[in-house]
């Protein structure tokens, strides 16, 4: 068995499984950097992105400082906490696919599975503290966002977390293509948690930015699993693209999407016509995409889906964008 990257002074002794045995002695940094990638921090960004313009929107304008921190710092502890019960409990399926094979737990599971394989800082993490650290990071949200904002954004928030763990990882994920519409809408929380620490309630608003993101979720989501198809095959994950054609996979986007642009104008009157003309401008430029893609499915040519899956980003991005700019503009803008 070789020893962890060279730079690490402090090198991992592991067992002749691949991974850190009850003995072993595990470099502090590793053990953190471990800890950090379970949260999935990228996944993160984007949940924030989302919540801070819908407190603009809620408040008319900037709200406290400190609320803000508390209440970003709330969403992103919540995240965290679902993202590593979601690898804890993925670890199998996530070392059999490519694309999450680097993943905490999954590259520890991969390294066990192989002989001389070379540990990685995967290794430092054992699943048990994995499961460890993703309740702690829960309780932690909860506190925060309850005292420091109000209940009802850490209960929304604890909902999320319930959601992505319970429903869409070990209820959905493996047994239904349906999976990631109905479990998506863990993902559309932080529009709700974001308005609730403002205003304590959840008002019509609200719910259509949710409608937004829940729209979205499947188009992005099905671009991506059609580019790692394979990937999900080889685990045995029911996603559409997986059990159905791509024509009927790009017909599917292309109805998400547009009612992903529907709901996206129906805010319009909180909002202002500004955001509305932004709006439509966004989503013709989605509308666009998702309509080539379909073209290239019926016609049976190279639909390079990871074009639209990283549009949608953006998308999201300048949507919220949109929002947060409007909310401090004059009404009616």
């Amino acid at each position: 068995m070789t020893d962890a990257p060279p730079e690490v002074s402090d090198r991992l002794r592991v067992s002749s499984a691949g991974g850190a045995g009850r003995g072993s002695r595990r470099p502090v940094r590793l053990v953190l950097r471990s800890l950090f990638l379970l949260t999935k921090p990228r996944i993160i960004e984007l949940l924030l992105v989302t919540t801070l313009p819908t407190m603009f929107l809620a408040d008319r304008g900037v709200p406290p400082l400190r609320l803000v921190a508390v209440t970003l710092i709330g969403g992103a502890l919540a995240a965290g906490s679902a993202n590593t019960l979601n690898c804890y409990l993925d670890r199998d399926i996530d070392a059999v696919m490519r694309r999450t094979s680097r993943r905490p737990l999954a590259a520890r599971v991969a390294a066990a599975g192989s002989r001389g394989g070379r540990p990685g800082p995967a290794t430092a993490i054992r699943p048990g503290e994995a499961l460890a650290w993703g309740v702690l990071l829960g309780v932690a949200a909860t506190a925060l966002l309850g005292t420091g904002a109000n209940w009802l954004s850490a209960v929304l928030a604890d909902t999320a977390i319930v959601i992505y763990v319970l429903v869409y990882t070990m209820g959905l994920k493996r047994r239904t293509a349906s999976n990631i519409v109905i479990g998506g809408a863990a993902g559309c929380f932080p529009v709700l948690v974001g308005w609730a620490a403002v205003t304590g309630t959840v008002a019509w608003p609200a719910w259509v930015l949710f409608g937004v993101i829940f729209c979205w979720t499947p188009p992005h989501f099905w671009a991506l699993a059609m580019k790692f198809r394979d990937d999900y095959a080889a685990a045995r994950v029911p996603m559409l693209p997986v059990v159905a054609a791509p024509v009927k996979v790009a017909r599917q986007i292309l109805g998400y999407s547009y009612l992903m642009v529907a709901v996206s104008v129906a805010l319009t009157p909180v909002a202002g016509w500004a955001y509305g003309a932004c709006a439509l401008a966004f989503g013709g430029w989605f509308l666009a995409e998702a309509h080539r893609l379909r073209g290239r499915a019926a016609a049976g040519a190279e639909m390079a889906p990871m074009r639209l899956f990283h549009m949608s980003i953006a998308y999201l991005t300048l949507l919220f964008a949109a929002v947060a700019v409007t909310a401090l503009l004059p009404w009616p803008w």
